[in-house]
């Protein structure tokens, strides 16, 4: 099967071959690893400036960075980084890609349109609206949803876009930054709207969030996405019990401790490693990855000694 095959026969839960699949959210060591900087959108603020021949050349530029990236690393899917931030750009970027490399790849870009956790300045405003007006904040909520949905549609429309992760974070390492009660609220019912409207488009839907998910686990679960990102470790969140607990569900993707990756010793990366694997890999519905992403500052040594002990030991019998 080629990689995103490989990818979708992990997101369905199928029965597993060949090696586990891999994939970052984002791989943020490019410079590192190709003399190229990350293409990100805050890289392209004079995008608007640009005539569209110089606009082509990025978008190519942009195309074979984020394809080189997945050969030298064997990712099986890529997330693109919209620039400088539209869906129309983004299908350009996908048209690149498909026409570089074909069904070779899972491309997947960000689709969350749920309440995320509020920045430090927001917060103390998001949570007098809980109290103070809450039809507001369900309006608001609902709007975002159907916008996403529309945007979505034209995506369907135009293809080659395989799914959508949706990357709003709503957990702290001590719990999520809603009551159960009130995530069920304020965030469930939106989160699975969004993700039936992707899923009858035909999208595949990975929801991802940091932090400790456990109060608030069988909610994301009952939403039904095709797979969960990045089970925290560095939050208490044992990959072993999600996958025990809620692996005949949803795919399970995760969950090398990027803390360990910075910090650890390489024993104690070795462990984390192997533990991943271990707990992820039986039965299929498992994708190898860190439990973050590949951020700035991470020793690219250290993310490659990760990927040494995938290629040796992340591998289903034949």
């Amino acid at each position: 099967m080629t990689p995103r095959e490989q990818f979708i026969n992990a997101l369905e839960r199928q029965t597993p071959s060949g090696r586990v699949p891999h994939f970052e959210l984002v791989f943020f060591l490019t410079m590192e690893a190709f003399g190229k900087v990350h293409p990100s959108h805050r890289y392209y603020a004079q995008w608007d400036q640009m005539e569209e021949k110089e606009r082509r050349l990025h978008r190519e530029d942009m195309a074979d960075l984020y394809i080189k990236t997945a050969e030298r690393f064997e990712h099986s899917a890529i997330f693109i980084h919209d620039n400088p931030g539209t869906p129309e750009e983004c299908l350009k970027i996908v048209d690149a890609i498909r026409e570089k490399s074909g069904d070779k790849y899972f491309l997947m870009r960000h689709g969350d349109a749920t309440f995320s956790i509020p920045d430090g300045i927001a917060m103390y405003d998001f949570s007098y609206r809980i109290a103070d007006e809450p039809e507001k904040l369900h309006a608001e909520a609902a709007k975002m949803v159907d916008d996403a949905v529309q945007r979505a549609e034209a995506m369907a429309k135009h293809g080659g876009l395989d799914g959508f992760a949706l990357c709003a974070d709503y957990c702290l390492n001590t719990g999520p930054f809603l009551s159960p009660r009130l995530f069920s609220e304020f965030v469930t019912p939106y989160l699975a709207k969004l993700i039936k409207a992707y899923r009858d488009m035909g999208f595949y839907v990975i929801k991802h969030t940091d932090g400790n998910i456990m109060p608030i686990i069988d909610q994301l679960v009952q939403t039904q996405p095709h797979a969960l990102h990045s089970i925290d470790p560095q939050a208490g969140v044992d990959i072993a019990y999600v996958k025990k607990t809620y692996g005949d569900q949803i795919c399970i993707i995760g969950n090398v401790n990027c803390g360990l990756l910075d910090t650890g010793t390489e024993e104690q990366v070795t462990d984390n490693v192997r533990y991943a694997l271990r707990s992820g890999m039986p039965g299929g519905g498992y994708i190898f990855s860190t439990s973050n992403c590949v951020y700035t500052g991470m020793r690219l040594s250290r993310y490659e000694m990760m990927l040494d002990i995938w290629r040796r030991e992340g591998n289903y019998p034949a």
